[in-house]
C-alpha cells in the first residue's frame, strides 16, 4: 500500500513539474523570441512541452553537465578516507600544474 502511494505521489509531482516547466517555456518564448527575431511567432502550450521533450532528447536531461558520471565520482569520493582525499587533492593538482608548465 505504501509503495503505491509513494509511486502515485511521485507521478503526480512529475506531471505537475512538467506542466509548470511547459508553462514557463511557453511564457518565456512568447515574451522573448517574437520580439527578438522578425518572423518568429508565439507558441502554444503543446509546442512548449514539445520543446522540453526535444531538449531532453538532444541534451540529455536537466541534471546538469555531470549526469551519472558525477554521481559515480561522488560515491568514489565518499568512500575515500580523509588521508586518501588529501593525497588525491595534492597529487591531482600538482600533476596538472606540472603538465601545464611542461607544455607551455
Amino acid at each position: 500500500m505504501r509503495f503505491g502511494l509513494k509511486f502515485l505521489c511521485k507521478a503526480v509531482l512529475i506531471l505537475a513539474a512538467i506542466a509548470a516547466l511547459g508553462w514557463v517555456v511557453m511564457t518565456l518564448w512568447n515574451a522573448v523570441i517574437p520580439a527578438a527575431f522578425v518572423g518568429a511567432r508565439a507558441i502554444d502550450y503543446q509546442h512548449a512541452v514539445g520543446l522540453l521533450v526535444l531538449s531532453r532528447i538532444l541534451f540529455g536531461g536537466f541534471r546538469g553537465h555531470s549526469g551519472w558520471h558525477g554521481r559515480r565520482q561522488w560515491r568514489r569520493w565518499q568512500q575515500m578516507t580523509p588521508e586518501e582525499r588529501e593525497k588525491f587533492q595534492q597529487g591531482g593538482l600538482s600533476g596538472r600544474c606540472k603538465r601545464q608548465a611542461e607544455s607551455a
